[in-house]
């Protein structure tokens, strides 16, 4: 697969993101127009009710604030999860919001936990390691852009704030850092210049003819009868 054709920002890249933050709107929509409350639906540490929240609490949010600080995360880091991970970014989404939703559910303190926030520190620390893991150029710059952008994020696996379920936001970081390591990627094929090939004889080749043994230039002269 050449390099040119592997990373190709289409429909495709930007709809995953796009449907999950349109969901988000619309559960609050719902909840707001028929003054109804999710919150009930979401992760509850240590009850087999809380459970259903695994699935269920990304998509709920206590309010407009709430939910519009994780709309433009969710866009920005889902489109480069399907961008630059295309062929692993259901499996990641989907081990993600599971994994990171259970081990809230483990660790978290007997309330309940909403947003997608958890989902969002998984994305911030997926890209980051995994960029930094494949050794890849393109990766790797995207692994400092998202260090750059939300490097800051990092303070809010601590318990430093009692509103916050940091319980969540460290279940997404653990969980973000394990798929970068499990998740395997397969990266584009770097095209190769014709003296980095293998098969290349340099003895054969007309550009080549003109550097003596040492690597110096000199000039071929023929023969006009040539």
């Amino acid at each position: 697969m050449k390099e040119d054709s592997y990373f190709i920002f289409d429909w495709k890249t930007i709809t995953p993101a796009l449907g999950f933050t349109l969901i988000m709107w619309v559960v609050f929509y719902i909840e707001r127009r028929f003054f109804l409350s999710f919150v009930d639906f979401g992760v509850k540490p240590g009850t087999l009710k809380g459970l259903r929240g695994v699935l269920l609490s990304p998509f709920i949010h206590s309010g407009i604030s709430h939910l519009w600080s994780n709309t433009m995360p969710l866009l920005v880091l889902g489109t480069a999860l399907s961008y630059f991970y295309r062929q692993q970014a259901f499996s990641v989404m989907f081990y993600g919001i599971i994994l990171s939703g259970l081990l809230t559910w483990l660790i978290g303190r007997p309330s309940f936990h909403i947003g997608a926030s958890g989902v969002i520190y998984m994305l911030v620390f997926f890209l980051f390691f995994k960029g930094i893991f494949t050794k890849y150029y393109r990766l790797i710059a995207l692994s400092f852009l998202v260090a750059f952008f939300y490097g800051s994020l990092v303070w809010y696996v601590l318990p430093v704030d009692k509103e916050i379920s940091w319980e969540g936001h460290l279940s997404g970081a653990v969980v973000g850092v394990v798929l970068a390591v499990t998740t395997r990627n397969k990266l584009p094929v770097k095209e190769k210049f014709l003296w980095e090939k293998s098969d290349f004889n340099a003895s054969e080749d007309a550009f080549m003819q003109q550097f003596d043994e040492n690597g110096n230039f000199f000039e071929i002269i023929r023969d006009e009868e040539e």
